[in-house]
């Protein structure tokens, strides 16, 4: 009798990935990631101490899986620079509805009682500094932009994630930009 496959913590994380794409990450636990596996769930603690290891290094993976997603599409699409990310996010809230809940609602790592908290967060302030660049607004200003940007399109995406609000490409990118040149033209007065 040939040894039975091993169960590696790749082959674990790719069915934590379906289950969550398919059930919400509400859906997994050891038992149906070894029913997945057709394993006991042995070779899961054998891998990973226990869940919050486990999840850890999914939301890990999770989020690299979200930034490359926003990669490529950012390749294939055609609109201003600045609106990249925030299309995207919004694009990956329709695609990947359980796993924008996942990442961006329930364990979004931001604790913000001021709007600068958010800059605590690591890469939004290169970001911003990116974002800044590509519409002409430098420093705190760019910053102010970035978020309220940010937190527009997280409303949006949140409520495309939810159902609740079906909008297409070109029309988010029209809302976006929208709000993007008030935004700048609000700052730029402000800035004299």
């Amino acid at each position: 009798m040939p040894p039975k496959a091993k169960v590696t913590r790749e082959m674990i994380l790719q069915t934590v990935f379906q289950i969550t794409r398919s059930q919400g990450f509400e859906g997994v636990n050891a038992r149906n990631i070894a029913e997945r596996l057709n394993c006991s769930t042995r070779p899961i603690f054998t891998c990973y101490q226990n869940m919050e290891e486990l999840k850890g290094e999914f939301l890990d993976c999770a989020f690299a899986f979200y930034e490359e997603y926003t990669r490529a599409w950012g390749r294939g699409n055609t609109f201003r620079p600045p609106l990249l990310l925030p299309l995207s996010y919004i694009q990956f809230a329709r695609e990947e509805s359980r796993l924008f809940e996942l990442l961006f609602v329930r364990d979004m790592d931001l604790d913000m009682a001021r709007a600068e908290d958010f800059y605590r967060e690591i890469g939004n302030e290169k970001k911003a500094e990116n974002f800044g660049a590509q519409i002409g607004v430098e420093g705190e200003r760019a910053k102010a932009i970035f978020f309220d940007l940010f937190l527009y399109s997280h409303g949006i995406a949140v409520l495309t994630a939810a159902g609740k609000v079906v909008l297409e490409r070109e029309e988010c990118e029209r809302m976006l930009s929208h709000v993007l040149d008030a935004l700048i033209a609000a700052e730029r007065r402000t800035g004299l």
